[in-house]
């Protein structure tokens, strides 16, 4: 990803923002279509039948739009409270596009932090979520992005992250384990070293139960 500050002086005490733009290669829509239509080919379909005439062109578009993550400005704010105690977003969706197999797969993130000098906006959370989910992904590295991503920019005393996750390559295909849910989670700070705020943590987002 590419960070970049926003114009403007920041003023002590004011909020921040940090304008973050994803830095991938982008979708080359006409190639994705001509592979669209050899796949279609190798798969013993007609592609200028009436009813697939469209596809290769509707598919590049989803994938682009599946692949490409909306521009947003991280804002944050002087923790002027001096709030110490974690601030969880539950249930963030979660889609993204598994690696392996080129099929989706979807669910839900919790997010927290304990806040050090700046709090967050609370929509950001799912804006860091969905920047690093719109890619081809694996779980496990997508949850480890997400919280060394808002460990790195926020600075905050500890932050976790929860995923769980429905995945169509093991739902619809091969074991077909309809309704099976992958959980993983990352720990930064002090929820990663003190087993106190880790457990808080782990039952703020209901992960327990």
């Amino acid at each position: 990803m590419t960070e970049q500050a926003a114009d403007g002086v920041v003023v002590e005490g004011s909020p921040r923002r940090l304008q973050v733009v994803h830095n991938r290669t982008g979708v080359d829509l006409a190639a994705a279509q001509r592979a669209v239509t050899d796949l279609l080919v190798a798969l013993g379909r007609d592609p200028a039948s009436h009813h697939l005439a469209g596809t290769p062109r509707r598919v590049a578009h989803a994938y682009a739009e599946l692949l490409t993550p909306r521009e947003f400005d991280l804002t944050t704010f002087p923790n002027e409270e001096g709030y110490d105690e974690l601030v969880v977003a539950r249930d963030i969706p979660v889609h993204s596009l598994c690696e392996h197999h080129l099929l989706p797969f979807q669910g839900v993130a919790h997010v927290g932090y304990l806040p050090g000098e700046r709090i967050l906006g609370l929509s950001k959370l799912a804006r860091v979520v969905e920047l690093f989910a719109r890619d081809l992904q694996v779980q496990e590295r997508l949850t480890k992005q997400v919280a060394e991503w808002l460990q790195r920019h926020l600075a905050p005393v500890g932050v976790g992250v929860v995923i769980e996750a429905e995945h169509s390559c093991m739902s619809l295909r091969g074991v077909r384990a309809t309704g099976t849910r992958t959980v993983t989670s990352a720990l930064q700070g002090l929820l990663h070293e003190d087993a106190r705020s880790r457990q808080e943590f782990f039952a703020l987002t209901g992960v327990n139960g």
